[in-house]
């Protein structure tokens, strides 16, 4: 019997230049592989078309997005009536074939009549309102802030609404947690799908300590200016932060710093190369929201590697890395793993405990297994 399944994404989800495309993406092809016919519904905002997509599915269509003015709404979060469609709505109805869509962004049509007994899957890539929640606190423009602020409660009410009305698989079992106590949901946890298929971390040692990530997200800005100023503003080790568009007041930060050096806008090749030559990928994280993708990147290609509670909470990397939560822990640890070379037994380790959660073949076999 053929296995139809309608997947609703929130944006297009190629190419894979960002860490919510990841999930998105890479789940396709593990489906594909299982033998899943997929019929694909993108909203478009600036991606493009990707003949890419084509490979995995059986059809997609691509759906515009209301942004803006036109996509806000006095009662609905942007997130969701934007992207409402009604040329989806109508696609939807010609046949029957269960249904996941990729985000709370994408729940739109949860409310319609039609879809009261229809087979629906949510993925969640965050409990939205807390995301957005922890957004609003680490935000300086005084006009995103209040934006963050009126869109956590407007979702806060949507997630509550939207609970009962279908299975929910979240990217960390503390969402899921959550989903289960707040919103009476039926939520479980589903691994994040990703590119790394094997542990390609190098022995021996590094020459300096990396910190990576989109450095135009506040709270990447946050992290990196937080380490500066509390945690190698007295050690000796060469630094390196690497990553996208960083602020003028970031750089001014590091100009000042002696061992410190910025790696900014780097491509994905340079930046794999910097993950793997660092001896300590330092990942801290102030929003504990979702799954940190660029310590999966870390744990994947690099060697040591150090976060806090925030970076791991709910996605089972704890016993991955080292856990520091204050600056002095994460001093102590870092002089600790500088005198530590990364042995072939850590590196085997690794590769056991990465494997157990998070391989992408027994990921979408538990996702087909729920569905059908």
């Amino acid at each position: 019997m053929e296995q139809h399944l309608h997947i609703i994404c929130l944006d297009v989800p190629y190419p894979v230049n960002y860490g919510g495309m990841f999930d998105l993406f890479y789940k396709l092809g593990a489906l594909q592989e299982e033998g899943v016919l997929i019929h694909l519904h993108c909203f478009e905002y600036g991606r493009g078309e990707q003949p890419e997509l084509n490979k995995y599915c059986e059809e997609v269509h691509y759906y515009p997005r209301r942004t803006g003015l036109r996509g806000l709404s006095g009662t609905l979060p942007y997130i969701v009536s934007s992207r409402y469609s009604e040329a989806l709505l109508d696609r939807l109805l010609e046949d029957n074939y269960p249904i996941l869509m990729e985000g709370v962004h994408c729940t739109g049509l949860l409310n319609n009549k039609h879809f009261k007994d229809r087979e629906v899957f949510v993925r969640l890539h965050n409990v939205e309102y807390q995301y957005y929640d922890q957004l609003s606190k680490v935000e300086r423009s005084p006009f995103k802030k209040w934006f963050y602020k009126r869109e956590s409660r407007l979702l806060k009410k949507y997630e509550a609404r939207i609970g009962p009305k279908a299975f929910f698989m979240a990217v960390s079992s503390k969402d899921a947690i959550v989903y289960r106590r707040d919103f009476n949901a039926n939520a479980f946890f589903l691994p994040v799908f990703i590119p790394w298929t094997e542990v390609e971390s190098q022995t021996g040692s590094g020459e300096f300590c990396l910190y990576h990530g989109n450095l135009s997200v506040a709270e990447n800005e946050r992290a990196a200016m937080w380490l500066l100023e509390e945690v190698f503003n007295d050690l000796e080790t060469p630094f390196v932060i690497a990553g996208k568009n960083p602020s003028r007041t970031l750089r001014k930060l590091i100009s000042r710093s002696r061992n410190v050096t910025l790696v900014a806008n780097p491509g994905n090749e340079e930046m794999q190369d910097l993950i793997k030559r660092a001896h300590i990928n330092v990942l801290p994280a102030f929003n504990s929201a979702g799954v940190k993708l660029k310590l999966l990147n870390a744990l994947y290609v690099g060697r040591h590697c150090i976060s806090n509670r925030s970076g791991v909470e709910g996605i089972a990397l704890d016993v991955s890395c080292k856990l520091a939560d204050t600056a002095l822990e994460m001093k102590n640890s870092i002089r600790t793993y500088l005198l530590k070379e990364f042995t072939a037994e850590m590196k085997e380790n690794r590769s056991i405990l990465m494997e157990a959660t998070y391989g992408n073949k027994e990921s979408a076999k538990h996702l087909i297994g729920w569905i059908w």
